[in-house]
């Protein structure tokens, strides 16, 4: 048996798979805690779950895109949660005594102190963000961030500098995606693609499942709450966009009563739905292009319209659209009638549900939660030179 300390930002998209390989983990015998808001990570990761609380703290605002959102990222939540983190998770470190950090490559400030107590670590990449590095080609931000890395490394009292990107362990680095789906990005040799973690989730609301009609098609929509900052229209769009369609289709819709305030009867408007549960039943998602939101639907062979907003969800909507899988529209700019015709594109082209399955079959061959748990148990036994992990 083993001790893992798992390090994850309070943010859903990054706990969930967390949370689902840390289960796996608890059923293979080995001892599993967590570092963080108690009260963020408690309904997800359950009652008898070890939890080192540190208070969460506020972040930032979502509204920044482009290179304005790198920059706030970084130095409006990313820094600011390492800092006050950072003698919280060391507090964990001594009183757990882990063999292992399972760390969000976002979570900075648990590869610090990996690095300080000599830990053998596992960079967790919940996003593409940084996996397949798309700011490589701009040397400044990428050196603004590594100056943000350092100043986490200083204040933490360890010397020098970083002795290397703190996102990416020298040691094991896991992704909840796939080779079908990365194609011919690099990524890290040390990356381990094990496809999307999937585990029942016990905060997973009820859902009227007597609604569903047999007879019609299901569409999923799901943009996040991200998308009510950015653009009061876009749910208006969809509406105007799947209104006419009533005859062929039902659609959920994961949104506010306010952001959908008088709903067609083909329309069904909850705020949390039990995905997993979900995308069985559905012949088309719309979606932002979250990795998650991407790679489970794949998994149940379910093509995808990508609206990307921000952040690694241009990359999800490239990757998906090479695949064959689905098609990339304007989040800003695309009409209610583009939306409809994208919409009806997939379902009516049977190439891009047989491409969506060829990359869910990819992933279920990938091995999910059991991989991952299997490449955290075996750097818990392996042996390496002091000098690499501190």
């Amino acid at each position: 048996m083993s001790r893992f300390l798992f390090i994850t930002l309070p943010l859903p998209g990054h706990l969930n798979p967390m949370a689902a390989v840390a289960g796996e983990l608890t059923r293979r015998g080995h001892e599993v805690a967590w570092a963080g808001s108690e009260s963020f990570l408690r309904p997800v990761v359950g009652e008898d779950a070890t939890i080192f609380p540190i208070p969460l703290r506020a972040h930032r605002g979502q509204r920044d895109r482009g290179m304005a959102d790198t920059k706030s990222r970084w130095a409006g939540y990313i820094v600011p949660h390492a800092r006050s983190t950072r003698k919280g998770i060391e507090a964990a470190v001594e009183a757990f005594r882990p063999e292992v950090l399972a760390v969000d490559q976002h979570a900075i400030a648990g590869a610090v102190i990996a690095h300080k107590a000599g830990l053998r670590w596992a960079s967790i990449a919940p996003t593409t963000m940084e996996l397949t590095r798309p700011l490589a080609a701009l040397p400044k931000v990428e050196a603004w961030i590594g100056d943000r890395m350092a100043e986490i490394w200083a204040e933490a009292g360890m010397p020098g500098v970083p002795p290397h990107d703190l996102r990416f362990s020298p040691h094991l680095l896991i992704a909840f995606t796939g080779q079908a789906l990365v194609g011919a990005s690099p990524v890290p040799e040390n990356a381990k693609l094990v496809g999307p973690a999937l585990a029942q989730r016990p905060q997973d609301p009820p859902f009227p499942w007597e609604w569903i009609d047999s007879r019609r098609q299901q569409v999923l929509v799901s943009v996040g709450t991200l998308s009510m900052d950015i653009s009061d229209s876009f749910y208006q769009r969809v509406v105007d966009a799947l209104r006419p369609l009533a005859d062929r289709l039902q659609a959920i819709v994961v949104a506010t009563d306010a952001a959908v305030p008088d709903p067609p009867e083909h329309l069904l408007v909850r705020t949390r739905v039990p995905m997993l549960e979900l995308l069985p039943k559905v012949s088309a998602v719309v979606s932002h292009g979250g990795l998650n939101t991407v790679c489970e639907a794949l998994y149940h062979g379910v093509p995808l319209i990508i609206t990307p907003i921000k952040g690694d969800q241009a990359i999800n909507a490239k990757q998906v659209a090479e695949a064959g899988a689905g098609l990339r529209i304007s989040f800003d700019r695309a009409s209610a009638d583009e939306l409809r015709a994208a919409l009806l594109t997939v379902l009516d082209d049977p190439a891009f549900r047989k491409s969506a399955q060829q990359v869910g079959e990819s992933f279920a061959a990938a091995g999910g939660v059991t991989a991952a748990a299997v490449h955290l148990e075996q750097l818990s036994l392996a042996v390496f030179p002091v000098d690499s992990a501190a």
